[in-house]
């Protein structure tokens, strides 16, 4: 494991273009073929009513917004498989307090090379920094030529750019969920207000089109619903992994304050 490893993968950003496009495919395909297919609704004819209870119907005639809806809800869901396993790499094989106390234990007993042996069978990000770290703590201990401020420094340098090459692999594709959260209810309210429009409409001519005024409130309500679902699972996903995000950089932070802070002690005796 080198010390500009980054652990942390997940989708670059052409394969999360790609996967985005094909969520758009696979949302009209499962409204057109899936939600669309003629034997859920009455007399296998789509154009009219949903058989009895059919949801797959029922959200079928939600329109045309409703295939950018199921897009949306695909997003979340692969992004947030995405970014279950790439954290869960980076947070390696055992427990990161665990990982960092035991590390703290075995620089305070001078075991630097046990130390450099726990990361590798630990791995992951919060490893790769902590055996930079360690790295360049044997690398600069005897080094005669640099000044102890210039020791510390140095070390404190390697273990800042460990974490710098990590920290952007951990929060990768979280905008994608935030976005998601954020357009959801904003495409869903476009089908609502779609919906409302077909409504009023069939009030318009004097005498109420009471089929078409429940199809136009129907409309409204489904792309409502879909819009609010795609945005709630995307928040909670976001807050999720922004929070193991925040612990994993904590327990860098911690990690390396205690690397710096034992070479600091060391030299001074």
């Amino acid at each position: 494991m080198s010390s500009n490893q980054k652990s942390a993968g997940g989708f670059s950003s052409l394969v999360s273009s790609i996967v985005i496009a094909l969520t758009l495919v696979l949302g009209f395909i499962v409204y057109k073929y899936i939600f669309g297919d003629a034997k859920n609704f009455v007399e296998g004819d789509n154009t009219g009513e949903p058989l009895e209870g059919n949801m797959m119907a029922i959200i079928y005639k939600g329109g045309i917004i409703v295939p950018f809806l199921l897009a949306t809800n695909f997003i979340v869901i692969i992004f947030a498989i995405e970014r279950f396993v790439s954290l869960a790499k980076a947070k390696g094989k055992g427990n990161i307090n665990n990982f960092v106390v035991k590390i703290k234990d075995l620089l305070g007993n001078n075991e630097l090379a046990v130390a450099k042996e726990e990361c590798d069978v630990q791995r992951g990000s919060l490893a790769n920094v902590v055996l930079a770290g360690l790295t360049k703590y044997e690398n600069i201990k005897n080094e005669n030529d640099l000044s102890k401020e210039q020791k510390i420094e140095s070390l404190k340098a390697e273990l800042e750019e460990a974490t710098a090459l990590e920290l952007p692999m951990l929060s990768k594709n979280l905008v994608i969920l935030s976005t998601c959260a954020s357009i959801a209810t904003l495409i869903g309210l476009i089908g609502t207000v779609l919906g409302m429009i077909k409504s009023f409409a069939a009030m318009a001519g004097g005498t109420p089109d009471t089929a078409q005024l429940a199809t136009g409130i129907s409309e409204a309500l489904i792309n409502t619903a879909l819009g609010i679902f795609a945005s709630t699972i995307a928040i909670i996903f976001f807050n999720l992994f922004s929070t193991k995000v925040d612990q994993l950089t904590h327990s860098m932070d911690e990690a390396s304050f205690t690397i710096v802070q034992d070479f600091t002690a060391s030299t001074a005796k």
